[in-house]
């Protein structure tokens, strides 16, 4: 009686060992049958993997480290004056911070509506062969160097706003205060148009992939309910409307960080004016210029604070950009 019971009783425990394997995951599967060469291989990326993170982590610190004369001398006003005289050691960042924002704000406003509808028409609209070549030359425009079209804006663009774009608007919209300033062709405005350019490319792939990450089981559907066109391809844009805010984060924080393609154009006056046709200057741009002259050690510090404000705007804006667009691909990660 003894034995059949306990025979029972090991049946039972190894039936429930069975189920247990049954419902481990492949993951558990696969890092059960780890050998070493997995073991190492795992390690060596994992501390590849660190490298990156010190690396932000040590550019935080020296950029931290490095402007603590001018954080020192200044404190928070140096964020709120706008005061840049190297000669005079006066420095405050309000200038630059105006001008990085105000050019990437034009730069967005530009590009965002030209933006979605390069994406609407590349995964809604054209057919395989043109969607292919298209997104191929966006992917190239994309890579194209900022110097690039630094040099495109000097010689070409710069002479059309001053001879035509600048005088049309003033002419109808001058009465409105943004819309004035010197007409030399270089300022704020053009520096928002190159950017606008530069970062098309970017907003565009990404709105492209979150929208055809929506599944086609919707658009189905919404067909199915007699819906037209257009209704479909608005429902798939409200379903991906968090990817494409992200995107459009994504491109904003590429515009603020841009260099020498803005500071070719926009002409580089540490001073703040309404005017969108007038001289400016940004944050990269002060730093490029500048730094390779600088010799008072309170002139570097207050540079290489101004490189750690623009870190920080950046590193947040892209933060928020990546959060946004993880919302939509992991709500559809099973397509």
């Amino acid at each position: 009686m003894f034995k059949r019971t306990l025979k029972s009783s090991a049946t039972v425990i190894q039936l429930s060992l069975n189920s247990i394997k049954l419902l481990e995951t492949p993951e558990k599967i696969i890092r059960s049958k780890k050998n070493l060469s997995d073991i190492i291989f795992e390690n060596i990326t994992l501390l590849f993997a660190c490298i990156v993170i010190f690396l932000l982590l040590d550019i935080i610190y020296e950029m931290f480290l490095h402007s603590v004369l001018s954080r020192e001398a200044f404190g928070f006003g140096f964020i709120f004056s706008s005061d840049w005289d190297p000669v005079k050691d006066k420095f405050g960042a309000l200038a630059f911070i105006y001008g990085t924002v105000v050019s990437s704000l034009i730069a967005l406003i530009i590009a965002l509506p030209v933006s979605i509808g390069v994406a609407i028409f590349l995964s809604e609209l054209a057919p395989k062969s043109i969607r292919t070549v298209f997104s191929f030359l966006i992917e190239i425009l994309a890579a194209i160097p900022s110097i690039i079209f630094g040099f495109w804006g000097l010689y070409v663009l710069v002479p059309y706003m001053r001879e035509s774009v600048q005088p049309f608007l003033n002419s109808i919209l001058g009465w409105i205060p943004l819309f004035t300033g010197t007409n030399i062709g270089t300022g704020m405005f053009t520096a928002g148009v190159i950017l606008a350019i530069m970062i098309i490319p970017i907003i565009s792939a990404i709105s492209r992939d979150v929208i055809r990450a929506i599944p086609t089981a919707q658009r189905e559907a919404a067909y199915a309910l007699g819906a037209t066109r257009w209704e479909a391809i608005r429902m798939a844009l409200l379903n991906a409307k968090s990817g494409i805010l992200g995107a459009t984060v994504l491109g904003f924080g590429r515009a603020v960080g841009e260099t020498m393609a803005v500071t070719m154009v926009i002409g580089n006056r540490a001073e703040i004016s309404l005017g969108l046709f007038n001289s400016a200057y940004s944050m990269a741009s002060v730093i490029a210029n500048e730094f390779a002259e600088a010799s008072q050690a309170l002139h570097i510090s207050a540079l290489i604070e101004v490189g750690l404000i623009l870190f920080v705007v950046t590193f947040i804006i892209n933060s928020l950009a990546r959060l946004l667009i993880y919302s939509v691909t992991r709500k559809y990660e099973t397509r």
